[in-house]
């Protein structure tokens, strides 16, 4: 089962490399990484997405908890939260399919944020459901780059 474990700590040097230490000793993946500073600037929220049961994930969560700069951990499954990923997708994009490409990108609330002479590049943000289909519907055309930043995530309460 997949988890979205928020991790509220304190901005200092080294916290991050102690929080993928703490993973990676004991061999859990981390499937999406987010780390950025939040609206006080001496902490930052770290959005983690793993997979497996809760046994296991109540284990990260206890270990995270004992890493000295951990201010808070929140596991995400056990509440309601909005989730939200960035994608940059790049697209072939011929003149006889610009307007195809345009419209579905349209449909998904999707931006094209950059024309090229062969390719589209569109920025899409939504849930994880909205994402995968989009880049579904874009295979067809011929995906040449993309990227994502991973999940943020945030309790609705």
């Amino acid at each position: 089962m997949r988890h979205t474990i928020s991790v509220l700590v304190e901005n200092k040097f080294g916290v991050l490399t102690r929080v993928a230490g703490l993973f990676s000793g004991r061999g859990y993946n981390i499937d999406s990484l987010n780390v950025a500073p939040t609206h006080d600037s001496t902490l930052s929220r770290m959005t983690i997405v793993t997979t497996g049961d809760d046994a296991t994930v109540e284990q990260i969560v206890k270990q995270l908890n004992k890493l000295v700069d951990t201010v808070k951990v929140i596991d995400y499954c056990k509440g309601d939260y909005i989730d939200r990923e960035l994608v940059l997708l790049k697209v072939k994009a011929e003149p006889n399919n610009r307007a195809e490409i345009c419209q579905m990108a349209e449909l998904f609330r999707a931006k094209v944020v950059d024309v090229q002479p062969d390719s589209l590049t569109i920025e899409i943000t939504g849930g994880e459901s909205k994402i995968e289909k989009f880049i579904l519907l874009m295979k067809s055309f011929g995906i040449c780059d993309l990227t994502r930043t991973g999940q943020v995530a945030l309790p609705r309460a």
